[in-house]
């Protein structure tokens, strides 16, 4: 056509159409058919050019712009949409992929014809380019009826993908239509597919077999993103199958026996897999979390109960208890490390349950009391070897972390270290020195320096030991003795007995050790502590003689029927200066206990002021040497005293060193710091917080606002 003529409208229409016929031919293969030539389609864009470049009436730039969205909507209405009606299930998707490749080439061809009109008219107008309406015809005639043939058959991949592709393209550069005609009603019916099968499973399946299904159905669900869909929706696919999967059913899985049985039965793979399908999900830890502290609860109050309901016969096993309770730490530790990943969630849910039951008394015993008497146990006759020593202490350090009062155990410790020390010849220095740097690397060498104390006056009595058998070697007497000098501010408070009447051999050594000490130093005063002191003496009975081991106050009685036969119980108080509750343990043992060295009348298994005692001549043992022990003395309240004063004064310096820093403060804040300070080492009571603060104010370290009363001000 020439351009200096005009072209009009039904005219230039039906030339554009035996193009639109040439290109459709050659789409559908039709091999009579051959390609454009350069000449045929300039002459095309020209037509298309010169039509939209008339003057008017004659420019039909808004007609053509209508006839392009009737070519393509013909096309796809005529040529595209019958094809793949005519097909079904896969046979439907391959031919819709041929279709679809042969749409974009039309669509191609189609708009470089129309290359002018885009330029001049659509631009200037800011209508939808060529290619978007091109894309939605292809969408609303096409796309639409693909839905009703999309549901049961099974697809190939690659033509799937193939599929998918035309719904991204669709969007004209956007995600839309994707998401609107295709992941949605994806989402929709996975979530609905997997709601079915979560009700399903639940009630069938074991909890172990639900996860495995659950884990085999997320990934599947990744390989089919994988494979044909586009990568936005793995995340929006995984949300749904862990929605209905696991979140909506996390309760019943959890808190029924399922997570109990695995724990009990040590099932490590479905708890491991249990922990990688709730830990990608926001919070899907929590309830996990939540009831591994639980179980873990109630297995150790389970043992508490046991321990306690022994009690109530009579014993308490504590250092049973204490190893059961190491044992389970032991177990769940395992989990926490090799199922749980050493999440932080799990460490806190162990260490919560542990704190609960861990900080129940047993018997009237405190398990900081326990924990010290496991330890004194396990130094003095465990047979355990080194390694498996190691390891104990190890676990004890570990459990204390749990224990509120530490320096409850700390001050237990303390005194049953005192004993192995002074009475148990086979302590092992290695071990306690052990004991301490563990004890001290976790909780400052405040806590251990008094313990520390003590092993150095161990090492140094052994030297004071050797100076004092050298300075009494050759002379008259023939003394054997050995002392232990202690330094009160390291071991527990001894009642010393500077009043008691020794015999004349126990005075000889006294005298001469204060004699050699006194040649070494005159800057420091011994006090002697002689209930802690033990002696060897010879016991000449009618059988055989006999080689007793007696602790001092026992040694003493003793002696004192050496001239005599008998003795009133006034008389022994009287000769002896010793304290009736001393005698009274130490005349039990003698006469009432296994060996019966003296007799007593009346006989019974009490001690009174009115009885008579007699040396029995005629005891025997099958042993030549055995060890008398004492009554054992319920120290408990004295060790629970002296860590409560500790206590008031740790609180009154730590009130001190908040208001010297802060000067002014509330009340209520001052007593919340004080707790969180103080809380390493034990659990203050806030009213004994509030009384060491009215302590602090009469003593006029602290004084109230006048304004305010809730308000204290440090006074400088």
């Amino acid at each position: 056509m020439c351009s200096d003529t005009i072209i009009e409208y039904e005219q230039g229409c039906r030339f554009l159409e035996t193009g639109v016929s040439k290109l459709t031919r050659i789409l559908e293969e039709e091999t009579s058919e051959k390609p454009f030539t350069r000449e045929q389609y300039l002459e095309y864009y020209t037509t298309i050019y010169n039509m939209c470049i008339q003057e008017n009436p004659h420019n039909y730039s808004q007609r053509l712009y209508h006839k392009y969205h009737d070519i393509v909507e013909h096309y796809a209405n005529e040529t595209v949409l019958p094809c793949i009606q005519q097909k079904d299930a896969v046979y439907l998707l391959r031919e819709l992929s041929r279709k679809w490749d042969h749409y974009k080439v039309f669509v191609k061809w189609l708009s470089h014809f129309f290359t002018y009109l885009e330029r001049s008219f659509i631009s200037y107008r800011n209508y939808p380019s060529l290619l978007e309406v091109a894309m939605k015809s292809f969408r609303d005639l096409v796309y639409l009826e693909i839905n009703k043939e999309r549901e049961g058959g099974e697809i190939e991949r690659e033509l799937l993908k193939n599929i998918v592709d035309i719904f991204v393209q669709s969007g004209m550069g956007t995600m839309e239509m994707y998401e609107k005609d295709f992941e949605m009603f994806l989402l929709e019916d996975t979530a609905s597919y997997y709601s079915r099968k979560a009700s399903s499973w639940i009630q069938e399946d074991s909890c172990p077999e639900y996860m495995i299904k659950s884990e085999e159905s997320l990934k599947k669900e990744k390989e089919r993103v994988t494979h044909y869909l586009h990568s936005t929706t793995e995340p929006k696919l995984v949300e749904i199958v862990q929605e209905k999967l696991l979140v909506s059913v996390a309760k019943q899985l959890l808190e029924k026996e399922h997570l109990c049985a695995l724990l009990r039965d040590d099932k490590m793979d479905d708890l491991s897999r249990m922990y990688r399908l709730f830990n990608p999900i926001p919070n899907g830890l929590e309830l996990v979390a939540k009831a591994f502290r639980l179980h873990v609860t109630s297995e150790g109050n389970a043992l508490i109960k046991q321990a306690q309901d022994s009690a109530t016969t009579g014993s308490v096993e504590g250092q049973v208890l204490v190893g059961k309770i190491i044992d389970l730490h032991d177990k769940y530790m395992v989990y926490v490390t090799d199922c749980f990943k050493n999440h932080t969630l799990f460490h806190k849910a162990l260490k919560e349950a542990f704190e609960i039951f861990c900080n129940k008394k047993v018997g009237g015993s405190s398990s900081a009391e326990l924990l010290a008497t496991f330890c004194d146990n396990l130094f003095k006759k465990s047979g355990k070897s080194d390694e498996a020593i190691e390891a104990e202490i190890d676990n004890v350090v570990k459990l204390l972390d749990y224990i509120s009062d530490k320096d409850l155990f700390a001050e237990f410790y303390r005194k049953k270290l005192a004993r192995r020390l002074l009475f148990d010849r086979k302590v092992n220095d290695e071990h306690e020195r052990s004991m301490l740097t563990k004890l001290k690397g976790q909780h400052g060498g405040q806590f251990t320096s008094k313990m520390e104390g003590m092993l150095t006056d161990m090492a140094l009595a052994k030297e004071n030991q050797k100076g004092f058998e050298g300075y009494v070697n050759g002379k008259p007497g023939g003394i054997d003795l050995a002392v232990t000098i202690l330094n009160t501010g390291f071991w527990p408070s001894y009642k010393t007995s500077t009043d008691l009447n020794l015999p004349r051999e126990m005075v000889e050594c006294v005298d001469a050790f204060n004699s050699y000490y006194g040649s070494k130093t005159t800057k420091r005063k011994l006090s002697w502590t002689y209930s802690l002191g033990t002696c060897h003496v010879i016991g000449r009975f009618d059988h055989k003689p006999i080689e007793l081991v007696l602790f001092t106050y026992q040694a003493v009685v003793l002696c004192l029927f050496n001239n005599t036969e008998r003795l009133t119980y006034q008389e022994i108080i009287e000769q002896l200066n010793l304290s009736h509750e001393d005698l009274v343990r130490v005349l039990h043992s003698l006469s009432c206990s296994k060996y019966k060295i003296l007799n007593k009348e009346p006989a019974s298994k009490s001690i009174s002021t009115t009885d008579v005692f007699e040396l029995n001549t005629m005891f025997t043992d099958k042993m030549r040497r055995i060890k008398v022990p004492l009554p054992p003395v319920d120290d408990r309240k004295k060790v629970v005293e002296d860590v409560d004063k500790d206590r008031s004064y740790a609180i009154d310096a730590c009130i001190v060193r908040i208001m010297k820093s802060r000067k002014v403060l509330l009340h209520q804040q001052l007593v919340s710091e004080c707790v969180e300070q103080l809380r390493r080492m034990f659990k203050p009571d806030v009213k004994m917080i509030k009384k060491r603060i009215e302590e602090l104010i009469s003593r006029e370290y602290l004084e109230r606002d006048t304004k305010n009363p809730n308000t204290f001000k440090y006074v400088a």
